[in-house]
Order: C-alpha cells, then sequence, then structure tokens
C-alpha cells in the first residue's frame, strides 16, 4: 500500500466542502433520479469511509429525517393542494373555506400536486442528507481545532450544536442496550419513559462536562486587544459573510445580475479573511499538530466543488432534465453531463485513504501487548 493510502482520518474542513458541494448539486435540480443517485453516492461514500466514533452512527437518522422530509411534503400539497393538475388519483371530502383565505382544505387530489410534493420533499431531504453525511465524517474536535481565532467562539457553539444529535443517537443506542441487559420487556409508549429520562440525564451529565473542561483550559481567555480593533474585526467579518452569502446566491440563482456573483464572491472572501487575520489576535490558544491539507483532502474538496459546478453547468445547458415537467407526468429523462456531476461525488470513496482501524478498549487490550 502506498503512503498516500495508508489508514488514516481526513481533514474534517474537506469532507464539509465535499458535503456543502453535494447539497448545492441538490439543490439545483428536482429529477428524482438525479437525486437518488446523488445520495447513493453520498451514502457509499459514507458506508467507506466513516469511522467508529460516536458522531459516525448519525447518519440513518438523517435518512430517517429525510423519509419524514418527503413525506410530510406531499401530505402538506394533498392537504392544501389547490385543486392544480388535471391527473385526479382520488376526490377527497372537501372542507369549505372562506374565499378571502385562498385556501382549500382537501378535495380532488392531482397527481402532479403528489409529484410536485414529493419532487420538492425530496431534493431538501438530499440537502439534509448532504449536511448529515459531513457530520458523520468530520470529526467535530478536529474542526474545531482547524476553525479560525475570530470565529473560535462561534465555531465552538456550532460545533456543539451540530455533536447533539449524534451524542443523542449514541445515548439512545447505550440505554437501550442496558435496558435489555435488565431484562426490561416494555415497548412503545411504556418504554418511552424509560429511555427518554435517562437520555436527558445524559445529555445533562455531557453538558456539565463540557463546561468544566472548557473552564480548565482557560475558555473565553482574550488578548489585550482594543476595542476600536474588536469592532473594526466584528465589521469585517460580519460584513465579509454577507458578501460571500449574496455572491454564492447570486451564482445559483441564474437570473441575478452579474455583479452579484464571482464579484461579490471574491470581494466577500478578501474581506473576511482580513477580519479572520484582525481577529486572530484576540484569542490566545496553543496550536499542536496542526491538521494538515494533503492530496487526499484536496481531492475530496474538489470533488464535492467540482459536483456543484457540473450541476451548475448542466441546469444552464439542459434545465429541462433537472427540473422535469410535472404535467402531464412522464419518467424524468438523465443526461450525461449530470450523471457526471453525480460520479464526481463518488470520488472519495475510492481515492482517499480509508480510516483509520478503531482503537480497541483497554480491557480488550491482551496482556501480553501491555507487559
Amino acid at each position: 500500500m502506498t503512503p498516500r493510502l495508508l489508514p488514516r482520518a481526513l481533514h474534517p474542513g474537506a469532507w464539509w466542502l465535499w458535503a456543502l458541494g453535494l447539497a448545492a448539486a441538490a439543490s439545483r435540480t428536482t429529477n428524482p433520479v438525479l437525486l437518488a443517485l446523488l445520495l447513493a453516492a453520498a451514502g457509499c461514500v459514507v458506508a467507506r469511509r466513516r469511522t467508529d466514533a460516536p458522531w459516525a452512527l448519525s447518519f440513518r437518522m438523517y435518512v430517517v429525517l429525510g423519509g419524514v422530509i418527503v413525506a410530510a411534503r406531499v401530505l402538506f400539497r394533498v392537504v392544501f393542494g389547490g385543486g392544480s393538475g388535471e391527473t385526479i388519483l382520488l376526490t377527497l371530502p372537501e372542507i369549505p373555506l372562506p374565499d378571502s383565505t385562498g385556501l382549500r382544505l382537501l378535495g380532488p387530489v392531482a397527481a402532479e400536486e403528489v409529484l410536485g410534493g414529493a419532487y420538492d420533499g425530496l431534493r431538501l431531504a438530499a440537502m439534509v442528507i448532504c449536511v448529515g453525511a459531513a457530520n458523520t465524517l468530520a470529526d467535530p474536535k478536529r474542526m474545531l481545532k482547524a476553525m479560525p481565532g475570530a470565529l473560535y467562539e462561534v465555531g465552538t457553539s456550532v460545533v456543539v450544536a451540530l455533536t447533539v444529535a449524534p451524542q443523542l443517537v449514541e445515548s439512545v443506542g447505550r440505554v437501550r442496550r442496558a435496558r435489555r441487559l435488565r431484562g426490561a420487556r416494555e415497548k412503545g409508549r411504556r418504554a418511552l419513559r424509560g429511555i427518554v429520562v435517562p437520555v436527558l440525564e445524559d445529555a445533562l451529565n455531557r453538558a456539565l462536562a463540557l463546561a468544566a473542561a472548557m473552564a480548565s483550559r482557560g475558555y473565553g481567555r482574550t488578548g489585550g486587544t482594543p476595542a476600536r480593533t474588536r469592532l473594526l474585526v466584528g465589521v469585517l467579518v460580519l460584513g465579509g459573510l454577507l458578501g460571500i452569502a449574496a455572491g454564492l446566491y447570486g451564482l445559483l440563482d441564474a437570473s441575478s445580475p452579474a455583479y452579484l456573483g464571482t464579484p461579490m464572491l471574491l470581494a466577500g472572501t478578501a474581506v473576511a479573511v482580513t477580519g479572520f487575520a484582525l481577529g486572530g489576535r484576540r484569542v490566545r490558544r496553543s496550536g499542536y499538530r496542526p491538521d494538515r491539507w494533503r492530496a487526499a483532502e484536496l481531492l475530496t474538496a474538489a470533488s464535492g466543488l467540482g459536483a456543484a459546478a457540473l450541476a451548475l453547468w448542466a441546469d444552464r445547458v439542459d434545465p429541462a432534465v433537472l427540473n422535469p415537467p410535472l404535467a402531464p407526468p412522464v419518467w424524468p429523462d438523465v443526461s450525461a453531463l449530470a450523471v457526471a456531476a453525480v460520479l464526481t461525488g463518488l470520488l472519495p470513496a475510492v481515492l482517499t485513504p480509508p480510516p483509520p482501524p478503531p482503537v480497541p478498549a483497554p480491557s480488550a487490550v491482551p496482556e501480553e501487548a501491555t507487559a
């Protein structure tokens, strides 16, 4: 095995750029075939590159959440369908509402409305699952270590918020295993009380332990930066981030003016980088073996961004393929360029090094190895 393919954990920033690129590609299409291929690519990368860490067990939860989103969107279209569409599937008893509301409850259910809800829901579910893939693959602790100094406090809050879901999944699994060992046989609502209370207690203990660890490490210490400099840093960082958001919106929206795309994105990035450089002086922290960006990290980030770029190109070349018509209902077509965008996002599954093997528990280490 060549050194570049030796097992190791990739930089978490590379996984986030890859996942955000896939989410951006998913946002450009409502084609269910392409979205299904995109989800399959994300699932394949997660299955091949995730570790045994607690946060790596949450991908299934995001898939379930995506299914709930699709079902909710379809149900919303059935309840508030509006009566548009010629292919009537069934007719539900309609609840009359005043004309001033402009709404209609139930009534005829058209296939176009159901398909529209399913397509929109699948696109939103794909974006959520892509973000969940990043949360599954990226180590939040290493991500926090790589945060710029100006965003360290905000990054801490974001990282803690993102790790809530994986920790809850781990807590639920641990409580269920403990219940099975005790011989608990309750199911359904009766078992809910025995699971929710220990999980909330575990979450509270984790929060207290985290607060104690942050306090013992001097979290919140700031350097002697003047008030004017702090104000300037805040203005530069917020202004830069707003510029980046406007630039991304201009790139993703084809109807926006040209100056709102790449020029605004570059200007916002320059302002934000300047703010980060000045704000980094305010935070005092030690750097120990910082994560390096090597070929695998660059390839992973390029894979996600390349998928987004190809999807954007495909949307401009043949928009009917990425957004198939709903009336009349037809099987959606796919193009070679759109499939190439999906396959680009699959590259990290085969071209990046595998994750490091799990560390055995202390009780599982043989005595000869510890002697």
